[in-house]
């Protein structure tokens, strides 16, 4: 894939003829200094950003041949989501914040409140399902971001900087989180990060710069 942003003298190759595979069951780390090109990458691979060129094919269905309203259900049933700044509702409970994408599939809502308090459970805040975001640590809330991604159970879950703004410890918890209770054969997780506390964790490291794949690292077997 490749995308351009800008005109004339202006225009930038911002990812250049990139080739990325990943598999269902595999943690791919996608690393590199500011400006390489991974968050153009990420937003083109999570149907977000048009590529110029190229395509995106999860389970041989290209996403970008979808028409706009397919492709947000593809988004809504495939994907999960963790944003860097969590992206959650202050006025809602954590429950309630959790339950968001099964309302949006029309699941009913005692049905999805019920669903959301179960995933909860398994992040390890049954007792705070009832709080608001802003009783919560940084670390609390990152997880209530991750059951809310799990809830539906993606065959893609994508984080940006997971551990941006978490101390080295947290950090380290949640990703391993991740890995324990979310990675599985039927899901792939995909994380941009700087963060090399968290390496170890990696099943693949994928380096970029300027807006190009430089070298792929196997770190398990």
């Amino acid at each position: 894939m490749s995308k351009w942003f800008g005109d004339d003298a202006a225009r930038i190759k911002a990812v250049d003829d990139v080739t990325l595979s990943v598999r269902f069951g595999e943690m791919v780390y996608i690393v590199g200094p500011s400006g390489s090109g991974k968050t153009t990458l990420l937003s083109m691979l999570s149907g977000i950003l048009r590529p110029d060129t190229g395509s995106v094919v999860i389970n041989g269905q290209d996403i970008w041949a979808l028409d706009a309203n397919q492709l947000a259900e593809l988004r809504l049933q495939q994907f999960g989501f963790v944003f860097q700044d969590y992206h959650l509702f202050s006025k809602l409970t954590c429950a309630e914040n959790v339950a968001i994408p099964l309302i949006l599939r029309y699941q009913p809502w005692r049905t999805a409140l019920a669903a959301a308090r179960q995933v909860l459970g398994i992040v390890g805040l049954a007792e705070r399902a009832e709080l608001t975001p802003a009783k919560l640590s940084g670390g609390e809330q990152q997880r209530v971001a991750i059951a809310r991604a799990m809830v539906g159970q993606p065959g893609l879950l994508i984080l940006d900087e997971p551990t941006a703004s978490l101390d080295g410890d947290t950090g380290k918890l949640i990703i391993a989180f991740v890995r324990e209770h979310v990675l599985s054969p039927r899901c792939c997780v995909l994380i941009v990060t700087h963060d090399t506390r968290i390496e170890r964790y990696a099943d693949r490291i994928v380096h970029m710069e300027d807006g190009r794949v430089m070298e792929s690292d196997r770190v398990r077997p």
